[in-house]
């Protein structure tokens, strides 16, 4: 049975890496080292075998300058494209392009290779407070982008809050006057009935990442649902073939994660983000790519 190819949760391959993916992509497989106990498997790379490839990014420019989406193509895979497009936020995100030049991405992708294969993540939303002021959140683009979204024919929004692991805090302590905050519930669940507001007269529905918590305490009339950024069945009703359409027991299930199963060939290691947000769970460079 054929694989999808996850590229990747664990950096931006299309904004970094991709001279390095098409590499492996030539050789026939690629080479993974887990990163819990560091067991390396070959994983093949071949049309035959890679039912389709979900490439998961903040920046696909470089991705659309290379015309990666017509050589894959050719080469005979499939392609799926979860793009990250969040409010501009120097401080958070200090790294990515301007909103506008994402925003044009997002257009090229819709029209190039159809909106069907494209999925719009607001991830995360984060609440913090500066100087003493009162608490604030990054969703002050949020109508600007589904807007635009919307007017590339985007149906689909996926969404998550930060969590809050112990490297974040470490990497926020020195800036003055800044931390970031968890805040009950409440406010999350009401954040997420503004967006539902702004995204249903704009034809998109909103569905989370593994945020089971919240789901639950939703009223029985919402239309928020949990998401599947790695959507086995959609790709199977795009793309036909044959496909596995178990859960990735690997993904956090329980928390409401509705992944099914693929290969992640990224490597935190290897792979370094230099997009530097600050609230990123993985270890981002300091410094931008040369």
């Amino acid at each position: 049975m054929s694989i999808i190819i996850s590229a990747s949760r664990r950096t931006d391959i299309p904004a970094f890496y991709m001279e390095w993916f098409m590499t492996q992509i030539e050789r026939g497989f690629f080479e993974i080292t887990n990163p819990y106990n560091g067991h390396i498997s070959l994983v093949s790379s071949t049309p035959d075998n890679v039912h389709s490839i979900v490439f998961w990014s903040k920046n696909f420019g470089p991705f659309i300058r290379g015309s990666y989406d017509n050589i894959l193509r050719e080469k005979g895979y499939h392609l799926f494209f979860n793009f990250t497009i969040n409010s501009e936020n120097a401080l958070l995100e200090p790294h990515v392009p301007p909103l506008s030049e994402r925003l044009n991405q997002l257009a090229h992708l819709s029209s190039h290779l159809g909106v069907t294969c494209i999925h719009w993540r607001f991830d995360p939303i984060c609440f913090y407070c500066r100087d003493d002021e009162a608490m604030q959140d990054n969703c002050h683009d949020f109508r600007q982008i589904a807007e635009s979204a919307s007017a590339c024919g985007v149906q689909t929004c996926i969404t998550s809050f930060m969590d809050h692991y112990p490297k974040i805090r470490k990497r926020t302590r020195d800036i003055n006057g800044f931390s970031f905050t968890d805040p009950p519930d409440s406010i999350k669940l009401a954040k997420l009935r503004e967006m539902e507001t702004v995204l249903t007269p704009l034809n998109i529905r909103l569905f989370t990442c593994c945020e089971q918590p919240l789901l639950d305490q939703l009223p029985s009339g919402s239309g928020i649902g949990k998401s599947a950024c790695i959507p086995g069945d959609l790709l199977l009703k795009i793309f036909g073939g044959d496909l596995s359409l178990k859960k990735d027991k690997g993904q956090r299930i329980r928390q409401g994660c509705g992944c099914q199963m693929s290969v992640d060939i990224g490597s935190y290691a290897c792979h370094p983000c230099y997009h530097n947000c600050l609230f990123c769970y993985a270890n981002p460079k300091e410094k931008s790519a040369s």
